[in-house]
This record gives C-alpha cells, sequence and structure tokens, in this order.
C-alpha cells in the first residue's frame, strides 16, 4: 500500500467520523483535526484491543448472529472517546447508534473514494 493509498484512507475514515458526529445526537467532536486524530486512535485501539474484545465476546456475536459486533464497535468507540479531551460520546445507545452509522458511512465512502 503506497504512502497516499494510506493517506486518502486516513482522511475518508476522518470525513466518516465527522459524519457520524453530526448525525447521531450525543457523539461529539470539536472540529476536523479531531475527526483525524481520532481516527488514528481508533485504528490503533483496532489492532491492540479489538482481537482480544473479538475472542471474549465470540458467544455473544454467534447467539445474536453477528449483531454484538456493533457493540464491540460501541466500546471501541467509547474507549477512543476516553482517551480523547475533544471526542465525546454521551452515553451506550449514541455509541451503539455511532458504531452503526460510522460503519455505513465508512463503507460507503471508501466504496466511493478508494
Amino acid at each position: 500500500m503506497s504512502w497516499f493509498s494510506m493517506l486518502l484512507h486516513w482522511i475518508v475514515s476522518g470525513v466518516a467520523l465527522a459524519i457520524t458526529a453530526a448525525l447521531v445526537p450525543g457523539f461529539r467532536l470539536r472540529g476536523f483535526g479531531t475527526a483525524l486524530v481520532a481516527s488514528l486512535l481508533l485504528a490503533a485501539i483496532n489492532f491492540f484491543v479489538r482481537p482480544i474484545l473479538d475472542f471474549l465476546t465470540f458467544p455473544f456475536t454467534v447467539l445474536t448472529l453477528g449483531l454484538f459486533v456493533f457493540v464491540v464497535d460501541a466500546i471501541v468507540l467509547r474507549l477512543c472517546a476516553a482517551f480523547m479531551e475533544d471526542f465525546e460520546i454521551s452515553n451506550w445507545l449514541s455509541a451503539i447508534l455511532g458504531a452503526v452509522i460510522l460503519a455505513l458511512t465508512s463503507g460507503f465512502l471508501h466504496y466511493i473514494a478508494i
């Protein structure tokens, strides 16, 4: 993967996060710069913490036919918000709704742009 491709992926992820913050009540970012930093932190959390969460929650994911993945995504988003000062998620409902909207928005934008 070239540096340009990684840069484009990072910017598209930041845009998806900013759109999610604009659409979901209780999901707040202070600006596009915060969205870019948050997308980097989300990538790191997804790389280091997500495999452990997936392993621990696998039975719930199977029982819910995969829908528990959005709860795991919400946990990852809340972890990211806990580490950042300018990123706030007010409750679990906002986190779960944000996870769903972020997955849809990010998937669509990456399909269009990359």
